[in-house]
């Protein structure tokens, strides 16, 4: 009995230590798969991406911001796009001029932007690498044109310097009519290479030309020299006849000033003549007038006969009193 009741112990610890290993083994399967549910569904995106999600292989049309999202797991998947900026670098772009000539730019850097209400639109129309086509794809296009419409010398250097402006209106202009969502904001052209020889070539005519140039801005600055020159001659001697006009002016006004002045002092001196004149005129009328009011009749008699009497001579004859009779009728 003591035996068998032990076999009958170990039997039962046995089963239950199996039925433990197995349970054990069925939660962490549960917990590995839920742990894989949540890891799938939770991802983050990087500021400056927004994410765009399939759903069964199918593009939804809404995209998530920078943060922590949740999507489905295993049934959803998602990509981050870049929305800020960034520079597509083209390199190593061969090119067939209007002569025949082959050039190459080493490297076209062009600085765009996609807006973030066209993530969803653009990516559904021509994929994640969207930019493959409108940047890549079409700067070899258009830089393949324009070296098959111009020489070399067009190229190399009359139009290089509107080469960026060109390329940047061109794939705004194509973005703009195919409602790509894609702001061009810059382009940068390297110089393109090309042959040696014709580079040397090139090199000696824009030293020829820049000798030119160089004598022609020496004979402008000469001819500007000589013209400042001849205008400080101009002005100096329109100053020196100005000063001229202004001391004439100031003799011939000295000279009206003397002439007005002796004027006045002729004036002046007519009328204290006159004045002087008028007063002796009237001095002598008073004077005249007081002698006539002093000199009566009687008076002029009295004067008269004192005269006679103080008279040392004597007269005689019979005529003699008719004479002094006569004298005082005619004072009368």
């Amino acid at each position: 009995l003591k035996l068998q009741f032990l076999y009958l112990i170990g039997e039962s610890f046995c089963s239950s230590k199996a039925t433990m290993g197995r349970g054990f083994t069925i939660f962490s399967g549960l917990v590995s798969v839920v742990a894989t549910l949540v890891f799938d569904s939770f991802h983050i995106v990087n500021e400056g991406y927004v994410a765009v999600y399939w759903r069964g292989g199918a593009l939804l049309p809404d995209t998530a911001g920078p943060g922590l999202h949740v999507k489905l797991p295993f049934l959803d998947r998602y990509e981050e796009v870049l929305v800020i900026t960034q520079t597509d670098s083209v390199s190593r772009i061969p090119c067939g001029t209007s002569g025949g000539v082959t050039v190459n730019f080493a490297k076209i850097e062009v600085v765009n932007r996609l807006r973030i209400d066209k993530v969803a639109e653009t990516i559904r129309d021509y994929g994640i690498h969207y930019d493959k086509l409108w940047v890549f794809d079409k700067i070899h296009h258009e830089i393949n044109q324009f070296c098959s419409k111009h020489t070399l010398h067009e190229v190399y250097i009359e139009k290089f310097d509107v080469l960026d402006e060109m390329l940047a209106k061109k794939l705004q202009d194509d973005c703009d009519k195919n409602n790509i969502g894609i702001s061009i904001l810059a382009v940068r052209v390297t110089k393109p290479e090309i042959p040696q020889t014709i580079k040397d070539t090139f090199v000696a005519l824009e030293e020829s030309k820049q000798n030119m140039l160089l004598k022609t801005e020496q004979l402008k600055l000469q001819e500007r020299e000589s013209e400042m020159a001849l205008s400080k001659a101009r002005a100096a001697a329109e100053k020196a006849q100005k000063v001229r006009e202004i001391e004439l002016n100031t003799l011939i006004l000295e000279e009206n000033k003397k002439r007005e002045m002796a004027k006045i002092e002729d004036v002046m001196r007519s009328e204290r003549v006159r004045s002087e004149a008028d007063a002796e005129a009237y001095r002598v009328r008073i004077l005249a007038e007081a002698e006539a009011l002093r000199l009566t009749d009687s008076k002029l008699k009295e004067i008269l006969y004192t005269s006679i009497a103080n008279s040392t001579k004597m007269y005689f004859g019979e005529n003699i009193p008719k004479m002094f009779a006569s004298f005082a009728d005619g004072m009368r």
